[in-house]
């Protein structure tokens, strides 16, 4: 599969550019690489870089989350709402040794309701030398059930509430996607309105928001506000900054003239508190939904055409172009012998692959081998705050 540079001269001069490339102009989704930088050729992927399509569902089985678990190869996908007749259910993609598709399995957790983004996670006290053996999913909640942060153990098929509500006084929206910081094991996470948008929610009570929660200790705090709608997050690899981005172009309908942006903030050295809110980048297709860092400090975002790359000044390097929105994707790792890295990008009814990739993703190491072995300076125990 060759790169395919974008002209960024001819495509600020002629807003037809972009659909006289072959890449782009077609009729089905197909997988693509469009360089808009130079530095996209030459530090993230390889020229012998590979894509194809794994999985074409007739349902939206690949939404969100991507939380990868070492103990049995596989992928865990949430899939995208349907109906409260039928809750939103969990793909389990399986690997073969060499991370070629083995299978493609679906199943729902106990206490798990309506499950949207998530990431690994050690609970307080886990032994962070292993890869971790619970995940944590954002559980959006219905009309019944409080929306939630929900631990999950897939091994025993257990889960247990985290936190549902602000306090004791207010419940959530619909926490929508979570990342436990490596250092402190402290849960950040987003609020936005989706499951009201989607009519399985009532009415909010409590603004769209960005929250920092210990799980040793129970202590919450509001980080950052004055959102539209916050949706994915993620921290650059050196942990000063946090991604935040706002999805506010989709509520009931689109509305191109609300955010589709990202958000970067200072995180202070305690690793408690935000400062210095900034404009990171803004999709030019969609809107920017789950976001993942490399750890070469590159930003990548899923988009209304494909997967965007950023890097970390906020330049547009590149794009996997699908021709479709993609709302999340997963790092994987090195297969050695000069292959690079995987990437599994979700298109909801369509599940694609990209190999040769030559950047880590930031949250790589911890899934598959354990934090102990990710040099992360401080790193301990989640629950002995540093």
């Amino acid at each position: 599969m060759s790169i395919v540079n974008v002209d960024l001269l001819s495509l600020a001069t002629n807003p037809l550019y972009f659909n006289t490339l072959a890449a782009t102009n077609i009729s089905q989704p197909a997988i693509s690489l469009l360089a808009y930088d130079a530095s996209f050729n030459q530090s993230v992927v390889f020229p012998n870089a590979t894509a194809k399509l794994l999985s074409d569902n007739a349902w939206e089985a690949f939404h969100e989350g991507g939380v990868y678990d070492a103990s049995q190869n596989a992928l865990y996908v949430s899939s995208n709402y349907a109906s409260l007749e039928d809750n939103i259910n969990m793909t389990v993609i399986y690997f073969n040794n060499d991370y070629s598709l083995k299978n493609i399995t679906s199943t729902q957790f106990p206490g798990l309701y309506e499950a949207n983004g998530g990431t690994s996670y050690y609970p307080p006290g886990s032994d962070i030398s292993s890869p971790p053996s619970n995940q944590l999913w954002c559980d959006e909640g219905d009309f019944q059930q409080y929306s939630a942060l929900i631990s999950i153990n897939p091994a025993s098929n257990t889960s247990n509430v985290v936190n549902n509500n602000y306090l004791g006084n207010r419940n959530y929206s619909s926490v929508n996607d979570a990342r436990q910081h490596p250092i402190t094991g402290d849960i950040w996470f987003t609020d936005a309105a989706y499951g009201y948008f989607q009519n399985f929610r009532p009415v909010p009570t409590i603004p769209q928001q960005v929250y920092r929660f210990e799980p040793a200790t129970g202590n919450l705090q509001v980080v950052a506000t004055d959102f539209d709608q916050p949706n994915g997050l993620e921290f650059s690899p050196d942990l000063k900054t946090l991604y935040v981005s706002d999805t506010g172009a989709q509520h009931f309908t689109a509305n191109t003239t609300r955010p589709a942006t990202i958000y970067a903030f200072n995180i202070s050295s305690d690793h408690r508190t935000l400062s210095n809110r900034r404009t990171f980048a803004y999709a030019d297709t969609g809107f920017p939904d789950g976001i993942h860092a490399d750890m070469s400090g590159n930003v990548w975002a899923g988009c209304g055409d494909g997967v965007h790359v950023w890097n970390s000044e906020g330049t547009l390097l590149g794009k996997v172009f699908l021709g479709e929105t993609s709302n999340n994707f997963a790092f994987g790792p090195d297969l050695g012998g000069g292959q690079g890295y995987i990437m599994w990008v979700f298109s909801n009814s369509r599940l694609w692959e990209v190999r040769g990739l030559r950047v880590e993703g930031r949250e790589v190491c911890k899934d598959w081998s354990g934090l102990a072995s990710c040099g992360i300076q401080g790193a301990s125990a989640p629950g002995g705050r540093k």
